[in-house]
């Protein structure tokens, strides 16, 4: 697939449109939804400079050595927080493991808050100063960003436009800092990112320096997905897929593995994964009934978490 035909599949939708015409802007963006379960946003509003301060910021964490990090592996915490090491996380239903490293970052709580137990404490590098400043700053920015694309997401659906504000306020969202090493040698049958569709609500997905990200179409076709420089993945999440009886698909995607010259790089990116609040009851919205779907059972953000967690070698 050619950049070109990208760009047809995927035109970014300026976020300034929501300023001007948000409804000509949630129309856009779930036309896209609706038919990929993945849009690409222009003009997010994300600070250009501590967005290159985060990945330099990351490939030094990255960079450092196998013992050091494993200081931040947290065994048995599902990967919630801190370091996740190479070959640990596999996809649903999948035979091989990722090739592929990451640290997540979470929401920060104040003691004796109501999620306190639902939602781990963040770890810091000690080897990296500046990591709160950049890192933690980044992970607001992607929040308050998340909730705007909410909203356009509330209005397409013909819910009140912050519909979705009490459904993720202090939700469990994570910021995954990726490293995809370089790929050489025989990998077993193992690609940088298995086929998988995301846990969450929505995903918001900075484009990486390197290609590779691939989304499947409804008719079975795996297509590049790949935005221009500036530009800002989003993808439906299993969660807002389940509250939408699928109306807004949980579209699998996978990130494949480098040709040539490209084998001997590393691959960086950072997706931002939006979440429920964990007591928030995921049940079928007002106006997503589809006739001959019947709508899953109603379950709390918390529990689809844990039972996907499991599906996914990280509990």
């Amino acid at each position: 697939m050619t950049a070109t035909d990208s760009l047809t599949r995927f035109p970014p939708v300026s976020m300034s449109l929501q300023k001007t015409d948000p409804e000509a802007f949630a129309k856009e963006l779930g036309k896209s939804f609706r038919e990929y379960g993945f849009a690409a946003i222009s003009d997010h509003g994300l600070d250009q400079d501590l967005i290159d301060r985060a990945y330099e910021v990351a490939a030094k964490f990255f960079a450092l050595p196998e013992e050091t990090k494993m200081k931040y592996f947290i065994e048995n915490g599902g990967g919630a927080r801190g370091y996740t090491p190479f070959g640990k996380e596999i996809a649903k239903d999948a035979q091989h493991v990722d090739l592929k490293e990451f640290w997540h970052v979470g929401r920060d709580l104040p003691a004796g808050h109501p999620y306190e137990k639902d939602m781990a404490p963040n770890v810091m590098p000690e080897e990296i100063a500046e990591w709160e400043e950049v890192i933690h700053k980044l992970y607001s920015a992607f929040d308050a960003l998340g909730g705007h694309v909410l909203r356009a997401i509330a209005t397409d659906l013909g819910l009140e436009e912050d519909f979705f504000a009490d459904t993720v306020r202090d939700g469990n969202s994570v910021m995954r800092l990726l490293h995809y090493p370089p790929v050489q040698g025989d990998t077993g049958g193992s690609i940088r990112a298995e086929a998988h569709g995301d846990i969450n609500t929505i995903t918001l997905l900075l484009g990486a320096d390197e290609p590779g990200l691939q989304v499947m179409t409804r008719e079975g076709e795996w297509v590049d997905m790949n935005p221009p420089a500036g530009c800002l993945a989003v993808n439906m999440g299993d969660m807002l897929s389940r509250s939408t009886n699928g109306i807004l698909p949980s579209t699998q995607h996978r990130v494949i593995n480098p040709k040539g010259a490209r084998t001997e790089h590393s691959r960086y990116s950072m997706p931002f994964f939006l979440h429920y609040r964990p007591d928030y009851l995921i049940e079928t919205l007002p106006g997503c009934e589809r006739e001959g779907v019947e709508p899953a059972e109603p379950i709390t953000a918390h529990e689809f978490l844990f039972q996907r967690l499991k599906e996914i070698g990280l509990m």
